[in-house]
């Protein structure tokens, strides 16, 4: 599932069920509990809610505290048991029976049943009254999986239809019955775990347990005793006995403070590169240099013509909207902006102009063949003209065919000061277009809210998190999806191409050769540049530094740097 990725350095943690901590012989570095691993984050979370939050930032931290019943390993990316000790599937490829481990409880104590998959599922997930993005990723042509329970340590599932990424998509996190039931029956869980819950009331059956968060300033997490996994000395895993998040004002700090040596990790910004790279031996810390992330970076025009429920106004102007839905508008930006300029300027020459839904570091799904525009303004602005946006009465500006000159506002995070020098490149870009751009960085908070809630807003340039299996970008992709950024949760398609787009997604995740999937992707992916709905920016390169105090660190283009964080220790 896709989240909202409004800062660089998110960690994607996938653990590894299998030890390989056979770094070094001697008997100083043999695996052994304590020490803490500290890390920074530009932004405090918006809850600690897991099922209802669409941000990155939560995922990565809620990620230590909750499991799902498969993982996906961060070396080969094959999927691997967790809470389920196996499964087995019939002949039909469509009904799963999954049999859990009997060894795991909650922090509090209570044993994990399937009592607890079944209400994730049905109680939560498939809720109609709980704001959720995972619904779209379970939900095929409007039809839900059935849940159901076979004994305490058995759970079905049969789906509607096949499902390719079944098995990956059981990543997702499962939650304690014996908590959240009455919070449901009680209609409270949108809003529960918010910022303001008694920590010690989130409980999970993962590695870590939420400590303490001081708003603005930390979240710190404590290793849980009793977590089931067991390394080959039937030590109880992690080994790191407390996981810190410093809240930072923006990544020049953060690296201030990796310079410094108050955390542990930085993910690089091209800039800093020449900076680090050669204070590795004195700083007692390594570069890694993965190639290109996995996150998409986009700008996005809002085309959402509904009205606030509230006040009955319409989210959009309709001069805005009318500029906004019109595909030669969009195709003239995406020619207006010098992709290249903004890798060699902001990102050091360690990145690429991107041009398709997927990342090339996804590999197998990724299709290089899509339209791509290049920096081009006399094409642009032909574009424009044939939409009837010209400079009218000479002063350098452009207007629609009503005199309305292009303007409006565009946000993005202002915690991200890449993000805020790309922000201010592509405004420039587009002034040479004769457009008029008010600029805004705001908070990452405020800006997701108007984002995916309050939806007052004109243009917005953010980034999505990203992986190798597309089915996951459904709450993007299908029109009915809680992300569809630029107009989101339709009741049908506004579009021939968004209906497209909805078979496609509908008809790949059913169609288990791997090889008749990527056709469609692809073709979803050549929908995409065509259309533009969000037109992709830059990829940076993933690069980030690591102190050296780390056993078994192994760093992966899929997992980043601590994908196996659980059996990673402090070296002395």
């Amino acid at each position: 599932m896709k989240a909202i990725n409004g800062f660089f350095l998110v960690l994607l943690l996938l653990f590894q069920p299998f030890l390989t901590y056979a770094e070094c012989p001697c008997a100083k570095n043999k695996p052994k509990h304590g020490g803490d691993l500290v890390l920074s984050t530009i932004t405090d979370p918006k809850s600690f809610n897991p099922i209802v939050s669409k941000e990155a930032n939560v995922g990565a931290v809620m990620g230590l505290v909750f499991e799902g019943l498969t993982r996906t390993n961060g070396v080969t990316t094959e999927v691997e048991p967790n809470l389920a000790l196996n499964w087995e599937v019939d002949e039909t490829g469509k009904v799963w029976t999954f049999k859990l481990r009997e060894d795991v409880s909650w922090v509090d104590g209570e044993l994990f049943t399937a009592d607890d998959v079944v209400f994730t599922f049905n109680q939560l997930i498939y809720n109609p009254d709980i704001d959720t993005s995972a619904r779209d990723i379970f939900t095929i042509e409007g039809k839900i999986f059935k849940v159901e329970k076979i004994d305490k340590f058995t759970v079905r599932f049969t789906l509607p239809v096949k499902f390719a990424p079944f098995l990956r998509s059981m990543g997702h996190e499962i939650m304690p019955k014996h908590l959240l039931e009455d919070v449901v029956k009680q209609g409270k869980f949108n809003s529960h775990w918010g910022l303001d819950a008694k920590l010690e009331t989130i409980v999970g059956t993962g590695p870590y347990m939420l400590s303490k968060y001081l708003p603005s300033e930390r979240i710190i997490l404590i290793r849980n005793p009793n977590y089931w996994r067991k390394d080959k000395q039937k030590k109880r895993l992690p080994y790191i006995e407390k996981i810190t998040y410093l809240i930072v004002q923006n990544q020049d700090v953060a690296l201030l403070k990796f310079q410094q040596a108050e955390i542990d990790y930085y993910g690089l910004r091209g800039p800093d590169y020449p900076i680090l790279k050669p204070q590795e031996k004195e700083g007692n810390f390594t570069v890694y240099n993965t190639g290109l992330g996995f996150s998409t970076n986009f700008l996005v025009f809002n085309q959402n013509p509904g009205k606030n429920p509230k006040t009955k106004q319409p989210y959009l102007a309709p001069d805005k909207l009318k500029w906004f839905s019109d595909v030669k508008f969009r195709r003239a930006v995406a020619h207006a902006i010098d992709k290249e300029s903004i890798v060699n300027i902001v990102m050091n020459g360690l990145g690429a102009p991107q041009y398709s839904a997927m990342s090339p570091s996804s590999g197998f799904f990724h299709n290089p063949n899509v339209e791509k525009y290049d920096y081009s303004l006399a094409k642009a602005k032909e574009l424009l003209k044939e939409i009837g946006i010209v400079d009218r009465d000479d002063d350098g500006k452009v207007e629609d065919s009503k005199g309305n000159k292009i303007q409006f506002n565009l946000f993005t995070n202002a915690e991200n000061t890449q993000r805020i020098t790309i922000a201010n490149i592509i405004k420039k870009d587009l002034e040479q277009l004769g457009f008029i751009i008010n600029f805004v960085p705001l908070s990452f908070n405020q800006l997701a809210s108007k984002f995916d809630s309050t939806y007052d807003w004109d243009a917005i340039i953010l980034g999505f998190t990203g992986g190798i299996e597309p089915h996951f970008g459904s709450n993007v992709w299908q029109s009915s999806g809680h992300l569809h950024a630029w107009y989101p949760k339709q009741k049908k398609p506004a579009t021939k191409w968004e209906a497209e787009i909805d078979d496609i997604f509908n008809q790949g995740v059913q169609e288990l050769d791997r090889e008749k999937r990527k056709v469609f992707y692809d073709r979803w992916q050549e929908i995409v540049a065509e259309e533009l709905p969000l037109i992709y920016t830059v990829l940076p390169s993933s690069i980030f530094a690591v102190r050296n105090k780390f056993g078994n660190l192994n760093p992966t283009p899929y997992g980043g740097a601590f994908h196996n964080l659980e059996e990673i220790y402090i070296k002395k």
